[in-house]
């Protein structure tokens, strides 16, 4: 089963489940709306990769109203989610079922946003991608990406892990969502240090490479072009 088939399967449910398994989720989003450098009344161009349901763009255009949009992913029924909850303004969303692995843009972009999605590659996709990413940000944009990061001990690794574990369980999680949560998380994901990601990124050409907001194994990265 491919990462999109995998993550068609959840689609009913993927939103709240989001907002329930992601730590910290409104103290994330809020931090990853910081990083954007532009005045609200902006017609900013916006990619979103691996968009999924289109949360992250849902919160991007909450605060750029006259943003237009371009979301990739590789799961079609998540796609069609998000294109109905931008139904109401579809002429400033695009949405495009491709791998981001393959990104090679015409287009220019003043933001690019990715959320949980990025940890599926390996380091060398990662690498490879940052790249590409570079390559279709205007000077003066930024890349801001909402994502998991590998501890750096085994120890601190399974204190995540338990922390996470009793932390959805608490907020009465269903027991079946966890597990085919662990399930996804043990076959497509491949977490990098916050020390790699960040070499990674500056390694690109990106300059001003910071995570900006952390808690645990989540974090916003920040990446600007200069």
């Amino acid at each position: 089963m491919t990462v999109g088939q995998a993550f068609d399967r959840s689609v009913a449910y993927y939103d709240n489940w989001i907002r329930t398994a992601l730590p910290g989720y409104d103290a994330i989003f809020a931090a990853a709306l910081d990083m954007l450098p532009f005045s609200n009344d902006a017609p900013l161009r916006v990619l979103d990769l691996g968009a999924g349901t289109g949360l992250f763009s849902q919160h991007v255009v909450g605060e750029f109203p006259l943003a237009h949009f371009t979301l990739y992913d590789l799961a079609p029924k998540m796609l069609a989610l998000a294109a109905e909850r931008f139904r109401e303004c579809a002429g400033q969303f695009e949405f495009v079922e491709k791998d981001f692995r393959l990104l090679a843009s015409a287009e220019m972009f003043d933001v690019v946003i990715s959320s949980l999605s990025i940890h599926h590659l390996t380091a060398n996709e990662k690498r490879q991608l940052f790249a590409a990413i570079f390559r279709s940000v205007r000077t003066g944009g930024v890349f801001v990406n909402v994502d998991q990061i590998k501890a750096p001990s085994p120890e601190m690794q399974q204190f995540y892990w338990e922390r996470w574990l009793a932390d959805v369980r608490a907020k009465g999680a269903d027991e079946a969502q966890i597990q085919a949560s662990i399930q996804r998380r043990t076959d497509y994901d491949q977490d990098d240090t916050l020390i790699h990601q960040l070499s990674w990124l500056s390694d690109a050409g990106f300059a001003s490479v910071d995570c900006v907001y952390k808690d645990f194994f989540m974090g916003v990265f920040y990446a600007r072009k200069p």
